[in-house]
């Protein structure tokens, strides 16, 4: 390795990731008075000047995702299997992270999510964990991430709904045409429809005024102040205060530690190729479930000859990952006229009404349910669609406009097997070991999504759908951003990594804010949950901080 280049001034705290979990910690800790740099991978763009519409930049062209020749990742279905380099489950490498790019779908989970151990006992080959925490914890940071970020929504319309202290600050947009005809089918057959809560604004909030909404949404970074994102929130928030610094187009490679075992800081190489060393009292971790693990498991010393915080050798390990599957519908052409896919917004009317278990489906758990367009008019999904010439136009002619979706989020059991750790083979531009995932759907994903897409087929059956195709599990794709898992929180040093604040068990200035530690999945996508805990672990840093500005941070936390 190079020699250090430069060593800028310790601060109080430098953050690792500027997405959902790095922005909300950098805003809360910022505002507190205490010193922030953050670091990012990715480069800082301008959502006026390089974001857009362009289906060919955005699906085709992949403006938004890490170069796979430059960040690989492989991945395996069990250790008798071979690595193969694929993109699995990539985040955005921009500032802003995941929540640039994403659909913004943001229902709350259940109380029940934080407590599957407790309510199905062991479940043969899989990891169940109770959570440290409770919804009642999150409660009111859910809250302040959907008033301070900007989430539309209608509370009480999900009538499953947890307990919530206030409402949405705007309501949600209009229902689209496919939305109309999901709304109208659950009501005839007694099932309870809403809008789906979504990160963006449909009034103006918070000095931001809404724009129209698009199908061009997913995937996609929005030019307008529309969709809500760290990049046009929590950032600018946390940089007026004049305590958060960014620093964007650098790597970083690992954790440094003093010889007592506590983290020293990052070092990183910034956009010239300079090695840097910045220090801080505190080390924050918010890169996503799959990286922050890689970097736990690169930044090894004396002290942590495993990695750091891995003296549970559970870093990497539990992984869950989610999986979208669907159900695909087309309509007669004078059933309900073109219901216009790429108009309106992605996604608008769900359900929550088989989250729960129910044992007569013959699995435990339940997933939220979303009506969706089937795609953006270039790339739309259908599969057996034809792939050019006259055959495709047709198809597009006489299916585009007159289908839609029901897809799911599915709720993938905890698997202490399925993990991340450093593939022996393949090394990144920097000459470091990837990250390898190895990952098997366990039998209780397989028979949820079965279950789960027969109720699919047959909400658009009852709508009127002349044919159905199912996209059932088969193998882990990766085909979401959702990563949870790798470095669980938990009560007891031996059985997870973190504890309740998020601290390392065995590094107690190091915090890991992101997906990473969710003990399970969860049903629903896991953005507000990440931002909600990580605005609750920040509190806490803050608090210990004050405490006792003097001493040594990580005796504090200690």
């Amino acid at each position: 390795m190079k020699e250090i280049s430069r060593k800028p001034a310790p601060v109080d705290v430098v953050i690792v990731g500027t997405g959902a979990s790095g922005a909300t910690a950098a805003k809360v800790l910022a505002e507190a008075g205490l010193k922030v740099v953050g670091l990012d991978k990715g480069s800082w763009l301008d959502p006026k000047k390089h974001f857009s519409g362009d289906e060919i930049k955005y699906i085709n062209r992949n403006f938004l995702w890490p170069d796979a020749k430059i960040n690989p990742r492989t991945v395996r279905a069990d250790d008798r299997s071979d690595a193969v380099e694929m993109p699995f489950s990539p985040l955005p490498q921009v500032v802003g992270g995941g929540t640039t790019h994403w659909a913004g779908w943001v229902p709350r989970p259940m109380p029940s999510d934080f407590r599957m151990r407790s309510i199905h006992g062991d479940i043969p080959g899989a990891s169940l964990a109770d959570w440290p925490i409770s919804y009642d914890d999150l409660e009111p940071y859910f809250t302040r991430v959907e008033w301070e970020f900007g989430t539309t929504g209608l509370a009480g319309a999900n009538k499953f709904e947890p307990p919530r202290s206030r409402d949405y600050p705007t309501k949600p947009p209009a229902p689209t045409p496919y939305a109309k005809v999901f709304y109208n089918t659950c009501e005839r057959m007694g099932i309870n429809a809403f809008p789906i809560p979504q990160g963006a604004v449909s009034a103006p909030h918070k000095g931001r005024d809404p724009s129209n909404y698009t199908g061009f949404w997913n995937q996609y970074g929005d030019p307008t102040t529309t969709k809500s994102s760290t990049l046009t929130t929590f950032i600018p928030e946390a940089l007026a205060t004049g305590n958060y610094e960014i620093r964007a187009d650098c790597c970083v490679l690992e954790v440094t530690v003093h010889p007592d075992g506590r983290a020293r800081g990052v070092l990183y190489e910034d956009a010239q190729g300079n090695l840097v060393e910045q220090e801080a009292s505190i080390v924050i971790l918010g890169a996503g479930a799959i990286e922050s693990a890689r970097l736990m498991l690169l930044s090894k010393s004396n002290q942590h000859p495993d990695g750091i915080g891995n003296a549970s050798g559970l870093v990497g390990k539990n992984a869950t990952f989610h999986e979208y599957l669907f159900a695909i519908g087309l309509f007669e052409r004078d059933l309900y006229g073109p219901l216009e896919g790429f108009a309106g917004n992605y996604i608008s009317g769900g359900t929550m009404q088989f989250y729960e278990t129910d044992e007569k489906r013959g699995h435990i758990g339940g997933c939220v349910i979303t009506a969706s367009q089937v795609g953006q008019p270039i790339n739309w999904l259908f599969p057996g669609r034809p792939g050019w010439g006259m055959a495709q136009k047709m198809a597009d002619r006489e299916f585009f406009r007159h289908s839609m979706k029901i897809g799911l989020i599915l709720h993938d059991m905890p698997v202490e097997s399925n993990r991340v750790d450093l593939d022996p083979k393949v090394v990144d531009a920097w000459g470091r070991p990837v990250a390898r995932i190895t990952h098997k759907p366990h039998q209780n994903d397989l028979d949820m999504a079965d279950w789960q897409i027969e109720k699919n087929i047959e909400i658009l059956e009852e709508a009127g759908a002349r044919t159905t195709i199912a996209v059932n599990l088969e193998k882990s794709t990766g085909n979401t951003c959702h990563q949870h898992g790798t470095a669980r929180m938990g009560n007891d040093p031996a059985s997870s990594v973190l504890d309740k604040w998020c601290k390392a068990h065995d590094c107690q200035n190091l915090f890991v804010l992101d997906g990473s530690s969710f003990p399970t999945a969860m049903g629903v996508n896991p953005t507000i949950t990440i931002m909600a805990n990580a605005w609750r672990c920040a509190d806490y840093i803050v608090e210990q901080f004050a405490n006792d500005r003097g001493r040594a941070v990580g005796k504090v936390l200690a």
